[in-house]
């Protein structure tokens, strides 16, 4: 009969049907893409695995009939990471990189479909100009990590003659390193992950929760009518239960359209260059069957919790006469239990292993649960004070007075949101310091730093990017090694070369002229220096080893009389030099060509793609050469990934919050059509009770947030202190996360102006 009831009960059976499905949909959906989410994470780091072309492993493969020479050219275009390799093979039997049907000839490449898409268009021209080669193919999904990624693999030639040997490798396969270690997390960021679940999945369950008790009232009269022909009251409760069933039933069946429909519209986004292909969202089969489990059972639950408040007989729903006062004391319970719970991990920062993943899981929900049973009591207790006012005003609040319980349920899961928000964000700013680190980097003296191959002239190159469009001033200097000895030497010692006005960036000079030698006093390697750059002394440039072959042979060099002595300096990249210190007239011209070549760049802020031009004529000089940006601070790689993962979860969530509160707010106007109706036909001004709305909404968010508020940053303080850190609150986040909770709602109220004023006419009051 509830089945029936929900499906056969006309059109306002039907609307309400839907508008349940909705709410539940909507969070079914993001429960399946978060199932679904291990096994993209999965496949994405499977691809990028499978096309790996660097072992690392020392060694150094002969020429043979199945290796190929594999280059890393990667560079970047404005903010966005494109990876590039160019392919030299050395036999028929040459492995393919995955994704790709045969070698690229030279000169031309094979592109990633969105590489294709960017270079074709208006927008690519900049980086069209660094990748002078023909498109002839494009790379297939297996060789692609992501649907928006930027690739391409190019052919290249005798790329082992180049000076770069850490940028250049023979291999025979293209797959993972046997000698790579897999990188493992710390119990700080597997706290996070563990956090930032349950704070993303939190707010759904509470919304599905709340969207199957839509219509509630209007149900509780109908099973009124039906204990008035003789139904019991289990009978009545069974038939709520039975539509709670149909509506979280077709709630599914929504729930995986809108994920479908979203799989498919997920390989054009593209978040912090994160992207996936729809054909990698799969959820996996046995949470699915949980999440089709779970939901119905839940929504039958709900319901009949929600039915043990109300007695329904047959003249009437008693939850019209003044309801009890709420009891504040099994309310506290819930946050208490979950601080219990989190209390034995107080202080266990990274030194005494994992977290225990349930107490840290079971307390968090329970801390936030809370934040569910304290708010209904809070609302309740605050408009009972609340008198005086407005028109719009006392309308707003007798209405709560009457229903607070459903105010309460609508502003629910955004506070809970908002808590969650509150403690992650001091989690991750208190944490942040651990995995952010300082790099000495000068960005005040330069901005970039290039690393040229020896087959271009550093005094050329150095002019080059001098006259590059946005480049303020240059700053070349070269680096090399000697040793006592031409192959295995024991000691070695640093050579920079330069011009005196190149050298003084490295160095402090008391003068210099072309010629000039200078030893480094005071610096890291004195006593070395003072053994090897001895005046008559014989060492040998660009020395041997056994174990690292080199293109380069090493060049022997008398070390002349009148060495001065500098003091050292550190470059714009915080390295202090040791060693020598050579004018570009005092070497050796055989010793040029193991020459590291690097020019510090200066940009002009105020050139929009700086950078790029940088690069661009960086490619045409030496496509291998490697483009730096200097920063002041670096930050882990698994921190930040941790970080857009929240990112792209909490849009997710903001998005179904907004969506779910529509709906919510919508089914509450469906309820009050006719006393909307009924105000309207009295005289009451449409102004009046559009007002009276945004107050009914405004007056349990702000309770809400400042709930949540308590809450969040409770929860933060105490992951802080389980983490070791000190507690710090960033108010400005704070702020900024109730801020956006509260324009959340306020765009939602917005938004169901036009239904309201359509349904606040007279004529609503017609019925049959």
């Amino acid at each position: 009969m509830g089945v029936r009831f929900a499906f056969g009960g006309g059109r306002e059976g039907w609307v309400r049907a839907g508008l349940t499905a909705v709410g539940v949909g909507l969070g079914v959906a993001l429960l399946l893409l978060t199932t679904a989410l291990p096994n993209a994470l999965s496949q994405r780091s499977d691809r990028g695995n499978a096309r790996q072309d660097f072992t690392y492993s020392g060694k150094h493969l002969a020429k043979a009939d199945d290796t190929v020479v594999v280059a890393d050219t990667d560079t970047t275009f404005r903010d966005k990471d494109v990876r590039g390799r160019l392919l030299e093979p050395e036999g028929a039997r040459a492995p393919l990189p995955p994704g790709v049907a045969k070698f690229p000839a030279l000169d031309e490449m094979i592109v990633s479909p969105a590489l294709k898409k960017l270079l074709t268009s208006d927008s690519g021209k900049l980086l069209r100009e660094r990748l002078p080669y023909r498109i002839t193919g494009t790379i297939a999904q297996h060789g692609l990590i992501g649907p928006a990624e930027l690739a391409y693999y190019a052919g290249g030639k005798e790329l082992l003659q180049h000076h770069s040997s850490n940028q250049i490798e023979r291999i025979d396969y293209f797959g993972p390193s046997p000698h790579a270690q897999p990188d493992k997390l710390d119990p700080i960021l597997l706290l996070l992950i563990l956090i930032v679940f349950v704070v993303l999945l939190l707010p759904v369950a509470v919304f599905i929760a709340a969207a199957v008790r839509f219509g509630g009232e209007r149900r509780d009269r109908r099973l009124a009518a039906l204990r008035l022909v003789g139904a019991d009251g289990r009978m009545a409760r069974r038939i709520a239960g039975g539509e709670a069933l149909a509506g979280a039933l077709l709630g599914l069946v929504f729930g995986t359209g809108f994920f479908l429909i979203g799989r498919q519209l997920a390989t054009r986004l593209d978040v912090r260059d994160i992207s996936v292909f729809s054909s990698d969202l799969n959820p996996s089969p046995l949470l699915a069957l949980l999440v089709a489990v779970a939901v119905p059972a839940a929504a039958v639950l709900v319901t009949l919790l929600a039915l043990r408040g109300v007695v329904i007989e047959p003249l009437g729903v008693v939850r019209k006469a003044k309801p009890p006062r709420r009891r504040l004391w099994w309310r506290l319970l819930l946050p208490l239990a979950g601080l219990a719970m989190l209390y034995p991990m107080i202080g266990q920062g990274n030194s005494n292993g994992n977290f225990n993943q349930y107490l840290v899981i079971g307390g968090t929900v329970l801390l936030l649960v809370g934040i569910t049973a304290l708010l209904p009591w809070i609302v309740e207790a605050t408009v009972a004070r609340l008198n005086s006012g407005s028109v719009s005003w006392q309308l707003a609040v007798r209405r709560l007075q009457l229903s607070s319980g459903t105010a309460a349920r609508m502003v629910n899961g955004i506070a809970v949101a908002v808590a969650g928000a509150i403690a992650l964000q001091m989690l991750f700013a208190g944490v942040e310091g651990d995995y952010t680190k300082e790099t000495g980097n000068d960005v005040n003296r330069a901005q970039m730093e290039v690393t040229v191959g020896s087959g271009t002239p550093l005094a050329q190159a150095g002019q080059l990017l001098a006259r590059t469009k946005g480049v303020r001033r240059t700053s070349a200097i070269s680096q090399s090694y000697f040793g006592e000895r031409a192959r295995n030497p024991n000691n070695e010692l640093e050579v920079s070369v330069g011009s005196c006005a190149e050298l003084r960036e490295v160095a402090s000079l008391t003068s210099c002229r072309d010629g000039d030698i200078f030893r480094v006093v005071n610096g890291d390697y004195d006593d070395r220096t003072k053994q090897l750059a001895t005046a008559g002394h014989t060492v040998y440039f660009n020395p041997a080893y056994d174990e690292s072959p080199s293109t380069v042979a090493p060049t022997p060099w008398k070390v002349p009389a009148g060495v001065k002595t500098a003091q050292p300096r550190e470059d714009p990249t915080g390295y202090a030099r040791n060693g020598l210190l050579i004018t570009s007239g005092a070497l050796p011209s055989n010793a040029v060509k193991g020459l590291d070549q690097h020019v510090f760049v200066s940009l002009d802020p105020s050139v929009a793609d700086a950078g790029d031009y940088v690069r661009n004529t960086t490619a045409r000089m030496d496509p291998l050469a490697d483009v730096f940006m200097l920063t002041s601070t670096r930050q882990s790689l698994q921190f930040r990934s941790i970080r857009t993962g929240l990112f792209v979860g909490a849009t997710c969530v903001l998005f179904l919050i907004g969506a779910s509160l529509l709906v919510s707010q919508l089914e509450q106007l469906r309820e009050r059509k006719k006393l909307l109706s009924a105000l309207v036909a009295f005289g009451t001004r449409r102004r009046t009770l559009s007002l009276s709305v945004l107050w009914q909404t405004a007056i349990p968010i702000g309770l809400g947030v400042a709930l949540a508020t308590v809450v969040g940053l409770t929860l933060g303080a105490v992951l802080l202190k389980m983490t070791a850190t000190s507690v710090r609150i960033d108010w400005s986040s704070v702020l900024a996360m109730s801020g956006i909770g509260a324009a959340v709602v306020l765009a939602v109220t917005l938004l169901s102006l036009p239904p309201l004023l359509r349904m606040m006419r007279p004529d609503g009051l017609r019925t049959e």
